[in-house]
């Protein structure tokens, strides 16, 4: 039942500032901030390799794989987004489903899990750009001027209209997607080294040893599909454009990464294209497509990697935003982080203290002098990758619980099945995550142990901040249609 006051109430000054821009995002748009987050071509040519590297020429079944698992979690993922329309993400999601204690201990892992990969994503740009930078224009940047630079800008468009990072993510996507398909072109119209085949996909090179790391990684360039959600409140009919927005982002994610995988594999040959990942990681993508487009096409690739690397820090920039703005309407946070811009409608105040807390964390970690890619890219990706796959779990098992009741309205196959089998999968995800956390930051010892206790403490002081204080139920939603006061009732699709 609606609980909202009617549409003739008037807009008080509260209401106002703490509302964001109601219906200037389309199906599109979510798509983009989603499939700019899971970055096809710099996960291609980071990730690319670790894959090949323990799957051999199975590397493009478990992208498959991780696809079709994740699709499945759409399905109820979906369903339960009909229902429920709040930028609090999963923290949300999660106590609509098993309450409000998970909702805050969700809370405090989506906030560092987010802000893990905002960070080691900065370093990577960083890394990136110099030696762009170097190589080509023959400039010896500082990848700390270059980190510093880029983070500003991203934040100084994160804290406009979400319309301006919508065209800007939208061209970037395309040129990025693009670029990838020219190069499946390349190699399916050339025939690769052996000819056209579907040796990849071959059950007995799929189950191998080493299948559990590779199938980590392939998931790890997936994360960040499920901030769908995130937009609900500013999409334009949200209950039909965030459950099409997810199942059009996964379904590109997928077929973009399975399909390049499949053309790397054929460009070297399946007999040799795990010997080459090994051989050489850093130039492996960069050599196969010097062989099949030519020179200028690897030069065309490494731009396209930085402003793709943009492209995700933007990304994941809003989607903190709304965290941070979400948490704070329900005084998670504290409230006047939930005021809005008074033209932009963007969460203006989230926007800033997620740079400046950025900022500050890169300065100091700047003056440590650890090495931007070995160290703070990969410790900060592998920590925001189990954190989002712990969310995705959790989100999993929040759908089942709170579709139980909605047979009449959702089918057995999206409210119980798929999103079971999708879970169970994510399941097995977290826990290779927490098995091989040292492969997956390519770190031993104590530091394997320390950052996924982060999210011990996390988890802590999100139950810790729920009790202490007064903190309104994270399910408070405004009501779309009145943009007035907030509502806590059970949802039922329209309203």
């Amino acid at each position: 039942m609606k609980t909202s006051s009617p549409t003739s109430q008037p807009q008080t000054a509260s209401s106002k500032t703490t509302q964001l821009n109601t219906g200037s995002i389309g199906t599109a748009g979510i798509v983009f901030f989603v499939v700019a987050a899971a970055a096809p071509l710099a996960a291609t040519l980071g990730a690319g390799p670790v894959v090949f590297m323990f799957a051999g020429p199975a590397a493009p079944a478990m992208y498959l794989i991780a696809a079709l698992a994740l699709l499945l979690f759409a399905f109820g993922f979906s369903a339960m987004s009909r229902y429920v329309t709040n930028a609090g993400g999963f923290a949300a999601f999660i106590s609509w489903g098993m309450g409000r204690w998970a909702g805050y201990a969700a809370a405090g892992i989506a906030l560092v899990a987010y802000l893990a990969m905002f960070l080691g994503i900065s370093a990577q740009f960083a890394t990136f750009t110099s030696d762009f930078f170097d190589r080509f224009l023959g400039l010896e940047v500082p990848w700390q001027a270059t980190l510093l630079v880029g983070v500003a800008v991203i934040g100084l468009l994160a804290y406009r209209d979400i319309r301006v990072s919508t065209v800007l993510l939208g061209v970037m996507l395309v040129l990025e997607v693009l670029f990838l398909l020219v190069f499946d072109a390349a190699v399916l119209v050339q025939g690769g080294v052996e000819g056209i085949n579907v040796a990849s996909f071959s059950p007995a090179d799929i189950f191998s040893p080493t299948m559990g790391l590779a199938l980590l990684f392939a998931f790890a360039c997936f994360v960040g599909f499920e901030a769908t959600i995130l937009y609900g409140e500013e999409a334009r009919d949200p209950k039909k454009s965030v459950p099409r927005a997810t199942y059009i982002a996964v379904i590109v994610i997928g077929v973009a990464y399975t399909l390049t995988m499949w053309a790397l594999a054929l460009a070297y040959g399946v007999d040799d294209v795990q010997d080459a990942a090994l051989a050489d990681p850093v130039n492996f993508v960069l050599a196969a497509v010097t062989d099949y487009l030519g020179a200028w096409a690897a030069v065309v690739m490494e731009l396209l990697v930085v402003t793709s690397l943009l492209a995700v820090l933007l990304s994941f920039h809003n989607a903190l935003n709304r965290y941070v703005f979400s948490l704070g309407r329900s005084a998670f946070l504290p409230r006047w982080l939930s005021h809005t811009h008074p033209r932009h409608h963007s969460p203006s105040r989230a926007s800033v203290i997620v740079s400046i807390t950025c900022g500050l964390l890169l300065v100091l970690f700047m003056l440590t002098g650890q090495d931007p890619f070995a160290v703070l890219y990969m410790w900060m990706i592998g920590l925001g990758t189990l954190g989002l796959l712990l969310l995705q779990a959790a989100g999993a098992a929040a759908v089942v619980v709170f579709l139980r009741g909605r047979s009449a309205q959702v089918g057995l196959w999206s409210r119980l099945v798929a999103p079971l089998i999708g879970g169970a999968v994510l399941v097995v995800a977290v826990v290779l995550a927490v098995i091989n956390f040292d492969a997956l930051i390519d770190t031993e010892g104590a530091i394997s142990v320390i950052l996924p206790a982060l999210y011990l403490v996390a988890i802590g002081a999100g139950l810790i901040i729920g009790a202490v204080r007064p903190v309104e139920d994270l399910r408070r939603e405004y009501d779309p249609e009145t943009v007035a006061e907030p509502r806590l009732a059970d949802p039922t699709p329209g309203t």
